[in-house]
């Protein structure tokens, strides 16, 4: 899979890109990922996410707003697994992730702020499609997301 360069999309449509300044790691197997975005919102709880990873992605970029906190981890590597089963190309994650030697061999970009091994709840509490926003960029369900090593940009619907 072939991804444009973020620095090169940046030149390309300049501020008319959103580009977020949050600096992620790279924690998936999949070093540059893109595709439609489907947003969402929770704190501290990823059963909303477990719940988007198991149906279809059709190629596309899940983005998370965990506020984020690094307490808990909102995917591991079964979660991580969903998204490999079901299409997703990768998960871009403000907050922490777990299970990062096994993220790292899986086939899914995942991009997030740093690893905890604590497990988050399982409520279900959030908000799918949200329009959120973090590191000075706004996303919305349909954006089309592109993520390599200088970061996260999305383009507007």
């Amino acid at each position: 899979m072939t991804v444009d360069a973020t620095a090169d999309l940046y030149d390309q449509h300049l501020e008319s890109l959103q580009c977020c300044e949050t600096q992620f790691r790279n924690y998936g197997g999949r070093p540059a990922f893109h595709g439609p975005a489907t947003t969402v919102r929770c704190f501290q709880d990823n059963a909303l996410l477990k719940s988007i990873l198991s149906t279809a992605g059709n190629g596309g970029v899940l983005v998370v707003d965990g506020g984020g906190s690094l307490h808990t981890a909102l995917m591991g590597d079964l979660i991580g697994q969903l998204g490999v089963d079901n299409g997703w190309a990768g998960i871009v994650i403000n907050g922490a992730v777990r299970d990062t030697a096994l993220l790292a061999d899986m086939d899914l970009g995942v991009k997030a702020l740093g690893s905890i091994p604590r497990k988050s709840a399982k409520t279900g509490a959030g908000e799918r499609d949200a329009v959120i926003t973090f590191g000075g960029a706004t996303f919305t369900t349909g954006d089309h997301v592109w993520c390599d090593a200088d970061g996260v940009v999305a383009l507007p619907v």
